[in-house]
C-alpha cells in the first residue's frame, strides 16, 4: 500500500496565500508597475524634431533638473499645494468634526454626508468652469459687491490668478479631506471625551489634546489624495490662471504636446520621485496602514 504524504498545514496555508494573492498582484503588476517601467525606460531615450528612438542618455533629466524654469514651476506647484492643503484641512476637519461630534441622529449625518458629495455628481471640468462668471470681471461677485457699495470697481484678481486656481482646487480636492477625516471620527470611542471633560478638560483642550491626536490616520490620509491630486494637475491651473502661471502638470502636457515623449517621461519620473518622497516623509509622523 502506498502512503499518503501529508502536507504540514503551515505550508499548506502559505501556498492558499500565495494563490489568493497571485492574481491581484499579477494585475497591479500589468496595469502599475509595468507602465511605470515604461516610462522610466523611455526617460533615458534620445528624441529629435519629429520622432524618438531608443537609446541611453541622461540628457532629459539634466536639462529638467537644470533649467531655472523648472525649478520656478516647482515652486508655483509646491506653493499650489501647500495653500489648498492648508484650506482643504480646514475645511475638512470642521466638517467632519461637525458631522461626526454635532449631528446626534445617524440618517442626519448620512443625508449631510451625501450633501457634500452633491458637487462630485459632475466632471472636474464643469465644477471648475463654473467659477469662471461668477469671479469674472462682470460676474456674480462683482456685481454683488460693486450694487452693496463695498467697492467701487470690479476686482480683477478675483480670476485668472492665483486666488482662482487655490479657491477651484480647495472645491474640487476638499472632500477627499472630509471623508477620510469623518470616518476616523466615527471611530473615535466617545467615552474618552467624556472621560476628558470629567477630568476638567475644556473644549480646547479636548480638541488638541483627544480628537485632534486621534485623527491624525485620517487627516494624513486626506493630506496624501489632495497633494497626490494638486501635484498632478495641470487643466485648473491653466483655465483658472488664464495661463499666467504653470504647473509641473502643465510642463509634461506641454512636452506631449510637442512629441517630445522621452523628456515628458523624465518630468514624470522626477515628479513622482518627489511626489513619493513627500508622502514618504508625511508618513513618518503617523503610520497610516491600520485606518487602511
Amino acid at each position: 500500500m502506498t502512503k499518503t504524504k501529508k502536507i504540514d498545514p503551515s505550508k499548506r496555508a502559505e501556498r492558499i496565500s500565495w494563490m489568493l494573492v497571485t492574481p491581484l498582484s499579477c494585475v497591479l503588476g500589468f496595469f502599475l508597475l509595468l507602465p511605470i517601467l515604461t516610462i522610466v525606460t523611455v526617460s533615458f531615450w534620445d528624441f529629435n524634431e519629429w520622432s524618438f528612438f531608443p537609446d541611453f542618455i541622461l540628457d532629459n533629466y539634466v536639462y529638467h533638473l537644470t533649467s531655472a524654469v523648472t525649478w520656478a514651476t516647482y515652486l508655483k506647484t509646491l506653493k499650489f499645494m501647500v495653500l489648498t492643503w492648508i484650506f482643504c484641512a480646514g475645511v475638512g476637519f470642521t466638517v467632519a468634526y461637525f458631522l461626526a461630534f454635532h449631528v446626534r441622529s445617524l440618517p442626519v449625518q448620512v443625508a449631510l454626508f451625501l450633501v457634500c458629495t452633491i458637487p462630485f455628481w459632475t466632471s472636474n471640468i464643469i465644477r471648475m468652469i463654473s467659477w469662471i462668471p461668477f469671479l469674472g470681471r462682470n460676474g456674480i461677485a462683482n456685481s454683488s459687491l460693486i450694487s452693496l457699495g463695498v467697492i467701487d470697481e470690479p476686482l480683477e484678481w478675483l480670476l485668472y490668478s492665483d486666488f482662482a486656481v487655490v479657491l477651484a482646487f480647495v472645491h474640487l480636492y476638499a472632500l477627499f479631506m472630509v471623508v477620510p477625516i469623518f470616518n476616523t471620527m466615527m471611530r473615535i470611542d466617545k467615552s474618552l471625551i467624556e472621560a476628558a471633560r470629567d477630568a476638567g478638560a475644556s473644549g480646547l483642550q479636548v480638541l488638541t489634546n483627544v480628537i485632534i491626536p486621534l485623527a491624525k490616520p485620517g487627516i494624513m490620509i486626506g493630506s496624501i489624495f489632495v497633494v497626490t491630486l494638486v501635484m498632478g494637475d495641470f487643466i485648473t491651473v491653466r483655465h483658472m490662471s488664464g495661463g499666467q502661471s504653470a504647473s509641473v502638470g502643465r510642463i509634461i502636457s506641454n512636452e506631449i504636446a510637442l512629441l517630445q515623449y522621452p523628456a515628458a517621461a523624465a518630468s514624470s519620473v522626477v515628479l513622482l520621485c518627489t511626489v513619493l518622497l513627500m508622502i514618504g516623509v508625511m508618513m513618518r509622523f503617523v503610520d497610516i496602514r491600520k485606518e487602511l
